[in-house]
């Protein structure tokens, strides 16, 4: 079974019901809704159709709400505007129906935190520009590229600190949106530090919604802010299409490794994202540097990785989702596995001897009992290479494990708190429903409260012996 995960972005190319059950098939564990694009009704019925598919197959797979943040464009442009290496152009708070060469912002106050020297980028760091003056109402710029621009591409300022709330009013309704609708996990754009993760968990609270809340990292602030970004967050996407307009495509290789580093010391996931495939939108097969680069993310230990073009308007996206299961495969066959790491707490500890366990004594997978998720991301921690299973009393938590790598959801169970009931119950569903062999042995990790996070306290080894002795109890 694959470990690393996959994610794959709804849009037109794969939004009918029967290739979303394909899809899942294929081994998507979880899709991603882009709230950049199209409305709450279009997103009501994926959500509706990705529920019914994964009832259908029997599955449970998790939706990710990529909510839009502050994403700074360029405002209406008539057409494509062209332009040579040292034209001028102006960014403006308003525009001039006689200049063409003045454009706006969609956050107009960002002309106030620019200096002259800083740099501007456009569509996605292709097109550079530098500041060359500036007035209360205006910055006029050197372009040091050609350009070809057209209306509403991203601006980028790589240089320049902006003070602007990663929550904008549309990402406030559109939590209300995902609140309604039990999304499993939300991904906040543009955070530049740990209070828009407070701020976007305060609003969340006021909703009664408990997601998984992962930091896009997408700036050089956030890089600066990493550490406390990830002691707030529930986990990081290396969000590769501004990371690499900030920085340039050269130093990405070593951010990438540096936040996924980062993201595994703390025990939170993270997710690679971005041109993976992106070749693939147009052909059947990638290129070398494409499987290359699907292959270093996972032996730098990420969590999952996220197809977004190549799904949403790519003509092969059956093909990706196969190209990248198949790369992730091929990987785990001399990935590094078995991480050491200091444990965090006794739960923690707990987890990291069931590892080592399961490994010395040569057993089968690891089984958590979990009602958080907490003890499953425990294990997944220490990279084991045996298969770790979830049993949950909560839908809501194993969907959300679909993002933990080498964590595979198996059931909902009811919440026992006897811990020897709760072992005979799990082992007579097991071989009732035929799911394993009685001669299986498997490492178990359970806690003293079901309901409380990281109480996890007992290992226990479940063999053929402890399997039918636990048969003989009667309750």
């Amino acid at each position: 079974m694959r470990k690393a995960k996959i994610i794959i972005t709804l849009g037109p190319a794969t939004s009918e019901f029967e290739m979303i059950k394909k899809l899942i098939l294929k081994g998507v564990n979880v899709f991603r809704l882009n709230f950049s694009h199209g409305n709450h009704t279009i997103h009501g019925e994926s959500i509706k159709k990705i529920r019914k598919a994964s009832s259908q197959l029997g599955r449970e797979v998790a939706i990710l709400q990529d909510i839009s943040g502050p994403k700074v464009r360029v405002g209406h442009i008539d057409g494509i505007l062209k332009f040579k290496k040292d034209d001028k152009i102006v960014l403006a708070k308003e525009s001039d129906a006689n200049d063409k060469t003045v454009l706006t912002l969609s956050y107009p106050l960002i002309i106030d935190m620019v200096d002259i020297g800083d740099e501007v980028y456009f569509s996605d760091g292709t097109i550079r520009s530098v500041v060359e003056n500036k007035t209360d109402d205006k910055l006029f710029l050197k372009l040091l590229t050609d350009a070809e621009l057209s209306s509403h591409k991203g601006v980028n300022f790589p240089h320049t600190k902006l003070s602007i709330s990663a929550i904008t009013k549309k990402d406030e309704k559109d939590l209300a949106f995902g609140a309604d609708n039990d999304i499993d996990i939300v991904a906040l754009s543009f955070v530049q530090n740990k209070e828009d993760i407070l701020k976007a968990r305060a609003i969340l609270k006021r909703l009664d919604f408990n997601p998984t809340v992962i930091a896009k990292i997408e700036t050089g602030e956030a890089i600066e802010n990493l550490d406390d970004i990830l002691k707030v967050s529930h986990g990081v996407m290396v969000a590769r299409g501004d990371l690499g307009a900030e920085f340039g495509v050269t130093k990405l290789p070593r951010i990438q490794k540096h936040i996924i580093a980062k993201a595994n010391e703390a025990n939170k996931p993270s997710i690679t994202a971005t041109q993976m495939l992106t070749s693939m939108k147009d052909n059947p097969f990638p290129t070398r540097a494409e499987v290359s680069d699907i292959a270093n993310a996972v032996y730098d230990g990420t969590d999952a990785v996220m197809l977004s073009d190549e799904t949403t308007i790519g003509k092969f996206p059956i093909q990706a989702v196969e190209v990248l299961h198949d790369s992730i495969k091929d990987v785990e066959k001399d990935y590094p596995y078995h991480k050491d790491f200091k444990p965090e707490n006794c739960s923690d500890a707990v987890a990291k001897a069931a590892v080592q366990l399961a490994s010395n004594l040569n057993k089968e997978a690891l089984v958590t009992f979990t009602s958080t998720g907490y003890s499953a991301k425990a294990l997944s921690r220490y990279r084991p290479a045996e298969n770790i299973y979830a049993i949950s009393h909560s839908l809501r938590t194993l969907r959300r494990l679909n993002l933990i790598w080498g964590v595979h959801p198996l059931f909902v169970m009811q919440d026992i708190k006897n811990p020897t009931k709760l072992l005979h119950t799990f082992v007579k569903k097991l071989l009732d429903e035929n799911r394993i062999d009685i001669d299986k042995q498997f490492i178990v990790t359970m806690g003293g409260s079901s309901s409380k996070t990281g109480s996890t306290n007992m290992i226990r080894l479940l063999d053929k012996e402890a399997m039918e002795d636990l048969l003989g109890y009667e309750f």
